[in-house]
């Protein structure tokens, strides 16, 4: 090969595995991104530092049509329930307002708060109570049909409901 087909070649080889660094996959219903979802602290205004990883989310949900609704779950660690669980509602909703901003369906989207009644990880440390802290994309229908054997909400508040 000519070394300018070989570079050309690394380079596409390079794209493809960079693009696919940024494709989630899909575990237990779960997406799975390539970083996380950061708040300013305290808040649900989203960091700059979001963009990347919830672009992942769109692009995600435009190739996969039949995903017909994607339940975004906050989740606080422990502290001030009426707080956290207000909190976790208000991130969730934040992310699905600014997905819908670059042309996501909100029919697509469940906004839901767990507040800290979910933890994945052990709250009697600093990390994990860090790590509890975090969003869940959960896909909660395909092709208008629920699945999981969860209701739609999975069990949360729909962020905005009374």
């Amino acid at each position: 090969m000519k070394l300018v087909q070989q570079i050309m070649l690394l380079g596409f080889i390079m794209l493809a595995t960079r693009l696919d660094a940024q494709t989630p996959t899909i575990e237990n219903n779960q997406l799975k991104l390539n970083g996380t979802v950061q708040f300013k602290t305290g808040s649900d205004k989203l960091e700059k530092a979001s963009d990347s990883v919830l672009m992942q989310v769109k692009n995600f949900l435009e190739n996969k049509p039949y995903i017909s609704l994607l339940r975004v779950e906050g989740h606080t660690a422990p502290g001030n329930e009426t707080n956290n669980q207000l909190l976790s509602e208000k991130r969730a909703l934040a992310i699905c307002r600014w997905l819908v901003a670059k042309g996501v369906d909100s029919k697509r989207l469940l906004p839901v708060g767990f507040g800290s009644t979910k933890p994945a990880f052990d709250n009697a440390t600093p990390e994990g109570r860090a790590q509890n802290t975090r969003t869940v994309f959960a896909i909660a229908a395909l092709n208008g049909h629920l699945i999981g054997g969860m209701p739609a909400d999975g069990g949360g508040k729909v962020a905005g409901a009374n």
